[in-house]
């Protein structure tokens, strides 16, 4: 399920900081989400300058590189990973890119797990134990609050 995409310039980055980004954001999002590696995907959507704008110019004019990414998780998930995944990628951005960090942007994108599939069948099913441990912690959570 772990999904991010970071939206970029094209020609703002060399092979090897492409590389490093997705093989770091990979790697943050297996620690952060305790999730086997051959679940984690990482995607570069590369955007031609005179179609990214950012403070008001376009890529093209201005020269700023001000990624943005979004992420997946499934619903159910703590707000503390979403939060340290927030800031991980903006951090790994901010590392790998040498960008700016007050223009960097991102957002999380929760899914429910019947309306996400693996291979076909919906995550509810599939990874249906583990969906339910984290909605017994959450309520132990909000309990002991």
């Amino acid at each position: 399920m772990p999904i991010v995409n970071f939206h970029l310039v094209e020609g703002m980055t060399s092979a090897q900081q492409d590389e490093r980004l997705l093989i770091g954001a990979s790697r943050l999002y297996a620690e952060v989400l305790q999730a086997p590696m051959e679940r984690v995907r990482a995607i570069i959507t590369a955007h031609r300058a005179g179609r990214f704008a950012a403070v008001g110019g376009l890529a093209a004019n201005n020269g700023l590189h001000a990624p943005y990414f979004d992420f997946i998780v499934l619903d159910g998930r703590p707000v503390d990973e979403i939060h340290r995944l927030l800031a991980g990628f903006t951090d790994l951005l901010v590392d790998t890119l040498g960008v700016r960090r007050d223009l960097v942007r991102g957002s999380c994108r929760r899914v429910e797990p019947q309306d996400w599939a693996i291979g076909g069948e919906p995550a509810s099913v599939l990874r249906k134990d583990e969906v339910e441990a984290r909605a017994r912690a959450a309520a132990a959570d909000e309990a002991a609050r």
